[in-house]
């Protein structure tokens, strides 16, 4: 039996679940409807079209940037320390102009970076157990990667590192990506982005600012090859992140820090964490379907009671 339809709606893309009364994924969609790259029709158009076929009685619920200022409905944030209750609070409906409301669920800010999240929230909470106590890092590598600390399945701390958007900047838009193929991959040569990893690493107070012309010098030398530059780069951009954490207190001994994230940032990261001798643990698959369908039955939307959460037009 279906009953729920959630939505993962970010920047560059849109992925939808249809979840069975148990919480499980029937089926997933992907589109790269992202709220900057939406098809005529915008918001409206793009979710008919994710939605076709689905039954149109079911709940919906979505997280990310469709909540934004620049999303279809902007939802305020909610301050750390942010745990589910508030969460559900927070949720806000859009009536999507087919008789259907879609419940958005709100970011979550931290006024002392000041820092902030959307989506990252959700795929938290469906990596934490219901009885997560004490202390956690959870580490969720992307365009801007977050470091996240929970404790007793609150967000207590959010830090943004914009690793994968500089990276993109200096491998396209500087020159130390000159002359370098579009082919060549960011992740292709292992030695080349361990040692970027070590670069970053060794830099210690001075940071990766102080190791970025390496990846020049490192050519001119011969002693690294032109298509192996995006490697290193990633490299020092993901060391960078763990330098910081480790110079910020970040890592933990007694509880390793869980990674959410696909296939391929996941073997990134667990290869940088070794080089700072750090173990990782990976979060259970699309922990933003789980913590989709947790907030979906934490507000009754199972239960169909819209009179649960704010509606606007």
């Amino acid at each position: 039996m279906m009953r729920l339809i959630g939505l993962d709606w970010g920047t560059s893309s849109l992925r939808a679940f249809l979840f069975d009364a148990d919480g499980m994924v029937l089926e997933q969609r992907h589109r790269a409807w992202g709220i900057r790259q939406l098809p005529e029709g915008g918001f409206g158009a793009a979710l008919n079209d994710v939605l076709a076929g689905w039954p149109t009685e079911l709940p919906l619920i979505a997280s990310g940037m469709v909540g934004s200022r620049q999303g279809w409905r902007e939802v305020p944030y909610v301050d750390v320390p942010a745990h589910l209750d508030a969460l559900v609070a927070g949720i806000r409906a859009v009536d999507t102009g087919e008789g259907r409301l879609l419940h958005i669920v709100p970011g979550v800010r931290d006024a002392h970076g000041p820092d902030v999240m959307r989506g990252e929230e959700t795929q938290i909470l469906g990596a934490l157990a219901d009885d997560d106590i004490g202390e956690r890092t959870l580490v969720l590598p992307g365009t801007h990667s977050k470091w996240v600390t929970t404790r007793d399945g609150r967000v207590t701390r959010v830090a943004t590192l914009m690793t994968g958007e500089l990276f993109a900047l200096l491998r396209h838009h500087s020159i130390l990506g000159a002359g370098v193929s579009d082919a060549a991959g960011s992740d292709d040569d292992v030695d080349a982005f361990d040692a970027g990893v070590h670069a970053a690493r060794d830099s210690a107070a001075s940071g990766v600012l102080s190791r970025l012309f390496s990846a020049r010098t490192l050519v001119l030398d011969g002693r690294l090859a032109p298509a192996s530059v995006p490697s290193y780069l990633s490299g020092l951009m993901i060391g960078e992140e763990w330098r910081i954490a480790a110079a910020q207190g970040w890592l933990r001994t007694d509880v390793p820090p869980l990674l959410i994230g696909d296939a391929a940032q996941r073997a990134r990261y667990h290869c940088a964490a070794a080089s700072f001798g750090v173990h990782l643990v990976d979060a259970a698959q699309d922990a933003a379907a789980c913590g989709l369908w947790r907030l979906a039955t934490a507000a009754k939307l199972l239960e169909t009671d819209a009179s649960l959460v704010g509606v606007t037009h």
